[in-house]
């Protein structure tokens, strides 16, 4: 029983699973003809943050430091431990979140999309489930998520589940299809090729009782160079509605790990 309440034990099983599936394919390069049929914004972070020549990602584990959420506009700031996990082949991507709300019960949650679905799981004290979400609106919502991501584990933009269109030279749209949802948003860069900005109006916010698609948006930027590539250290989400921007959420990247064993 124990096992079930746990959810840092099911994220490391729903990992180790995914790891699992990724173990029989080829670890090839991307080459220049990998990136041809992409838009030039996109072929350009390819070149400038160092990815042409380098080993294909199957997973990889994103290590965060100092991160912050909030519910709502003028809430404080939650302090978070974040371990999160993407699989490119068959997207995926699950996060462990831990904190003690009130700086005494602990709190955490499971956010994933997996297997076509996407659920959010909250448990506090280890116990009470205080929120379990799925759905069509979570299903959208997690996979839109994982398209935004698609600049931290580079190989899911040469996924054929991924259809580009190209819109200027700073900027480039994508759509997702899997599992018969689809989702999609716009990629904007700098003038250095970096990727600085996701926007989608695909996501649902919680508002009351029921869901609404509201204008979503991810910032990235202070890149660093680590292993021969180029990530962003920072990154936030925000939503975008009638009543202005509510940012809810802040990190810094420590690292980010290609097909690496559980992370190591």
């Amino acid at each position: 029983m124990f096992t079930e309440y746990n959810l840092k034990k099911r994220y490391l099983t729903e990992v180790k699973a995914e790891i699992a599936s990724c173990k029989a394919e080829g670890r090839e390069l991307i080459t220049e003809y990998d990136i041809v049929h992409l838009p030039p914004p996109v072929r350009k972070f390819f070149s400038v943050c160092g990815y042409i020549g380098k080993e294909k990602m199957a997973y990889s584990f994103t290590e965060w430091k100092d991160v912050y959420l909030r519910t709502a506009p003028g809430k404080k700031w939650m302090s978070l431990d974040c371990y999160q996990f993407n699989a490119v082949r068959v997207p995926s991507r699950i996060v462990y979140m831990k904190s003690l709300l009130a700086g005494i019960f602990p709190f955490e949650a499971r956010d994933k999309y997996q297997n076509g679905h996407g659920n959010m799981l909250i448990r506090l004290l280890k116990l009470f489930t205080v929120a379990n979400a799925k759905g069509e609106e979570m299903d959208i919502s997690a996979l839109v998520t994982v398209l935004s991501e698609t600049f931290l584990t580079p190989a899911y933009a040469l996924q054929p589940y991924l259809e580009w269109r190209p819109v200027d030279e700073y900027s480039a749209s994508a759509q997702i299809q899997h599992h018969g949802k689809t989702a999609e948003g716009q990629f904007y860069f700098n003038d250095a090729g970096e990727f600085v900005r996701f926007e989608t109006n695909d996501r649902y916010k919680t508002v009351g009782n029921k869901y609404e698609k509201c204008k979503w948006v991810v910032t990235a930027g202070n890149y660093i160079e680590r292993n021969g590539v180029r990530f962003p250290t920072q990154a936030s989400a925000a939503w975008h509605d009638k009543n202005g921007m509510f940012e809810y959420f802040k990190g810094r990247i420590e690292n980010i790990l290609y097909n690496t064993p559980e992370g190591d």
